[in-house]
């Protein structure tokens, strides 16, 4: 059963109550006229025709209350001014012709300015109405403008439509592959309302007006006329719905008005919009991630077959020469094939637990176990195993020995300290010179390395710690690594809490500053650093342990 409700747009019939409301005020200006009236007849005052009187009652009766009663109250003014003012009294009978002339020549004027003050009443209240829906229809924009994706916006725009509209209730519900959820409701948690039908909104395109179709839901059992009536208007995008936007009526009312129907129009065609936009970011993001993905494969296995390749040739050579009966090996030759084909393992090994270490960074199952450590012990333990990798060069360690522990993984401290060294000797050949040091300041303790290599462009040191960006080589003969090393540094300290950034060295070369937080004491437990003192002097020589976590 459909039921269409269409909007008047011409001046409407009043109703019983609207008259019975009317009759009031009518009477109330009425009986004041009529007193203004004789008053100004009486031979006090000596007026001849006070009958313009009774245009200041129409003109009030049209301002307040309207067309219909501005012409009742011109109406009774004609009346009231036949019968007790004209000649013979008390009688709608007039002996003069040109008083009845007069008299209906007011009665067309009075119905004139009646209906001209009721007009510009009318006009007063349209703007103001005006005004009220381009202020809410601003702040609904604003809020989808504002808020990241129509899931923060959908609340604040059912509580805006309940605050500018004569509306009890407002959810809005979305349409996504067929399912349907409801995203924004302003009467959660009380159930929605069950209603025997429900009001559609059915928007023509162009400027046809829209109009209301009650359809009677399928399913329910309700008695005729029972439930809340429900108002719906369709969101669509495109030619597609997207969802819906749902309304109760409030102070018991059955139809919605021409102002409340145009916001829920157009609020729904905002959100409509919102929700297009929020599905085509979403796809242009995923199209973003799958291209980067794809860029990293390509990169990563551009980089890794290339960098795999080399030491996995030079192992096969070696290892070749030695297995070749027709070369021979002496003892000698032996021990410096074995350990050529060591040093390309030892570099096959590095390459491969790069990229196991920022597979697990990527995927957030690096594991951190956080103690208070003594930052000192971890460089110096670090620095003394990886001499050889940093050859003839001045080395110079300033950790203070008052400086607190850090709050810290010893597996990962240990790992970033490594690959820190690491690149200096690889990008700051001896005899450029090494210092790390090391301060604490507001809760944090930063580590510094510094070299004096050739440094980076500012531009460089942008890209410094991103995956794939290797550094250029310094050194006669080497290539560039795959551009993991710093990138691994990064990962690991964002995951014991703390950050990296690089800058120039007052060595000429680059700084690497790493800023991890300081163990602080917990409730009634001293914090125990593992480890001694630290080494505030350079370091004496050590055999070198092997490199690894």
């Amino acid at each position: 059963m459909l039921q269409r409700l269409r909007f008047d747009r011409q001046i409407r019939r009043p109703t019983g109550a609207a008259i019975v409301r009317s009759l009031p005020t009518v009477a109330i200006v009425l009986a004041l006229s009529t007193a203004a009236v004789a008053l100004l007849e009486s031979p006090a005052i000596g007026l001849t025709d006070a009958s313009p009187v009774y245009f200041v009652a129409v003109v009030i009766a049209g301002s307040l209350i309207g067309t219909w009663p501005a012409i009742a109250t011109a109406i009774g003014s004609f009346l009231i001014y036949d019968l007790l003012f004209t000649q013979p009294t008390f009688t709608v009978f007039v002996s003069n012709p040109q008083e009845w002339l007069d008299l209906v020549l007011f009665l067309v004027l009075a119905v004139i300015v009646g209906r001209l003050s009721a007009l510009g009443r009318n006009r007063a209240e349209e703007a103001s109405r005006r005004a009220a829906e381009s202020t809410a229809l601003f702040a609904i924009s604003r809020i989808l403008a504002t808020e990241p994706d129509i899931e923060a916006a959908a609340p604040l725009v059912a509580e805006r439509l309940v605050a500018d509209a004569p509306l009890d209730r407002v959810w809005i519900v979305r349409d996504r592959a067929g399912q349907h959820r409801t995203v924004a409701d302003t009467g959660a948690p009380q159930p929605l309302p069950a209603s025997s039908f429900v009001t559609s909104l059915v928007r023509a395109p162009g400027d046809s007006p829209a109009h209301w179709v009650v359809s009677h839901e399928p399913g329910l059992r309700l008695a005729r006329g029972s439930g809340v009536p429900v108002l719906r208007v369709r969101m669509e995008a495109d030619g597609t719905a997207v969802g819906a936007l749902k309304a109760t009526l409030a102070g018991g009312a059955r139809d919605a008005d021409r102002v409340t129907t145009r916001l829920l129009s157009l609020a729904a065609d905002q959100l409509s919009l919102a929700i297009r936009r929020d599905d085509l970011r979403r796809e242009a993001t995923e199209a973003e991630i799958a291209r980067r993905a794809d860029a990293l494969k390509s990169a990563l296995l551009d980089a890794v077959s290339h960098d795999l390749r080399t030491p996995l040739a030079s192992i096969r050579a070696a290892a070749g020469s030695l297995v070749d009966p027709d070369v021979a090996v002496d003892e000698t030759s032996a021990r410096s094939t074995a350990a050529a084909i060591d040093v390309e393992a030892d570099r096959l090994d590095r390459l491969v637990r790069e990229v196991l270490d920022l597979s697990r960074i990527e995927a957030g199952s690096l594991r951190v176990d956080v103690e208070p450590l003594v930052l000192g012990d971890a460089v110096a333990a670090v620095v003394d195993r990886l001499r050889p990798v940093l050859g003839n060069r001045p080395i110079s360690l300033a950790i203070p020995d008052e400086l607190p522990p850090v709050r810290a993984d010893a597996v990962l401290l240990d790992g970033l300290v490594a690959n820190l060294v690491e690149n200096v000797g690889r990008h700051a050949p001896a005899p450029a010179p090494l210092a790390i040091g090391a301060t604490a300041d507001a809760g944090r303790v930063s580590l510094t390395v510094d070299d004096g290599g050739p440094g980076l462009a500012p531009a460089a040191r942008e890209r410094l710690f991103t995956k794939f960006q290797p550094l250029p080589s310094t050194s006669q003969g080497s290539r560039p690594g795959l551009g993991l090393g710093l990138a691994i540094v990064r990962g690991m300290v964002e995951a014991m809490g703390g950050s990296v950034s690089a800058s120039p060295s007052p060595l000429g070369g680059l700084r690497i500053t790493v800023e991890l937080p300081a163990a602080g004491t917990a409730p009634g437990e001293p914090a125990t650093p593992t480890g001694g003192p630290a080494a505030a002097t350079q370091p004496t020589d050590a055999t070198p342990a092997p490199a690894g976590r």
